[in-house]
C-alpha cells in the first residue's frame, strides 16, 4: 500500500499464526537513494514467511521515491511526507504496524543473512520475552566488506546505562504493547529517543527480555550520532536527561566509564 503525503491506515490482512508471529520492520529513509534499495532487498530475502514491511520516507528528493515504487508490490505500507525528524518518522511507522514485535532496520543497515527474522521469531516464540536484541557490525560506508566495529552488548542492566552504553537500536525488537504501554520515541531528543526509550522500557516498564548472540544487521559508518564533537556533546546530556526523567542517576563523568568497552568494540 502506497501513502504519498496524505492518509494513513492501520491494519491489513496480515496477523499473527500459531508458531509464527507478525514481526513488523520498519525503514525510516530521508533522501537515501544510494542505499535503500540494498535494505529492503535484505528484508525481502528474509526466509520467514510472516513480516509486515513498513518503510516511512521524509520527503526525499534523491530518487528515493522512484526505487520504493519499485518496490511497492513487496511493501506493505509505505507513505512520504515531511516530519519532524528521524524518531517522529519511527512513531509513524509503530502506529501504522500491525505486528506482534516491531523493530527498526535503517535505510542504510541490511540484515546480514537470511534467516535473522526466523530466528528473532523462533526466540520470541521459544521465550515469550517482551524484546530481544542482538549484535550488530560497522562497517565502512565506501567498503562494507570492512568491518571497523564489533558492537556487542549481552547485558541491558541499569549499571550499564547509567554509563551511556545500550545494546545496539536496530537490532532490538519488542512487543508493540511496549509502545502502547509505555508511549512512543520523545520527538523533543534530537540523538538519544532511543536510548530514552530503552531506559523508560527497563526501570519504568521493566520488561523482560533476551540477548541473541548473532550478528543480525550490518551498518554503515556515519550518522547524526557519530558526526563529530558537538553531536557527540548532545548525544551526552540527552543520555544524561534521559536516565534522570526515568529515575536512573547519572552524570557526564560516568558516562566516561564506557569509553574502554567502545574501544575494545574497535577492529584494528
Amino acid at each position: 500500500m502506497r501513502v504519498e503525503g496524505g492518509l494513513r491506515t492501520r491494519g491489513g490482512d496480515k496477523q499473527s499464526l500459531p508458531g509464527k508471529p507478525l514481526i513488523s520492520v520498519i525503514t525510516v529513509v530521508f533522501n537515501g537513494a544510494q542505499t535503500i534499495r540494498d535494505t529492503i532487498e535484505s528484508v525481502l530475502k528474509q526466509g520467514y514467511g510472516n513480516i509486515e514491511y513498513i518503510v516511512i520516507d521524509g520527503g526525499s528528493s534523491d530518487g528515493t521515491l522512484e526505487i520504493l515504487r519499485q518496490y511497492e508490490h513487496a511493501i506493505d505500507y509505505w507513505l512520504s511526507e515531511q516530519d519532524r525528524g528521524i524518531y517522529d518518522a519511527m512513531n509513524k511507522g509503530v502506529s501504522l504496524c500491525s505486528g506482534e514485535y516491531v523493530g527498526t532496520l535503517n535505510s542504510d543497515d541490511v540484515f546480514s543473512g537470511n534467516d535473522v527474522v526466523q530466528d528473532m521469531a523462533d526466540r520470541f516464540s521459544s521465550t515469550k520475552v517482551d524484546a530481544i536484541f542482538s549484535c550488530l557490525d560497522i562497517v565502512d560506508k565506501n567498503n562494507p566488506e570492512k568491518i571497523l566495529r564489533k558492537y556487542r552488548v549481552a547485558k541491558l542492566s541499569p549499571w550499564l546505562l547509567r554509563i551511556g552504553v545500550m545494546p545496539p537500536h536496530p537490532t532490538f525488537y519488542c512487543k508493540r504493547s511496549c509502545y502502547t504501554q509505555g508511549g512512543m520515541y520523545k520527538t523533543d531528543y534530537r540523538i538519544a529517543a532511543d536510548f530514552e526509550m530503552l531506559v523508560r522500557m527497563l526501570i519504568r516498564q521493566k520488561i523482560s527480555w533476551e540477548f541473541m548472540d548473532k550478528v543480525t544487521v550490518v551498518m554503515r559508518s556515519g550518522g547524526v550520532s557519530g558526526s563529530g564533537l558537538m553531536a557527540s556533546i548532545t548525544l551526552n546530556r540527552e543520555i544524561v536527561r534521559a536516565c534522570r526523567e526515568n529515575g536512573l542517576y547519572t552524570n557526564l563523568l560516568l558516562l566516561a566509564l564506557k569509553l574502554p568497552i567502545r574501544l575494545f568494540e574497535l577492529i584494528r
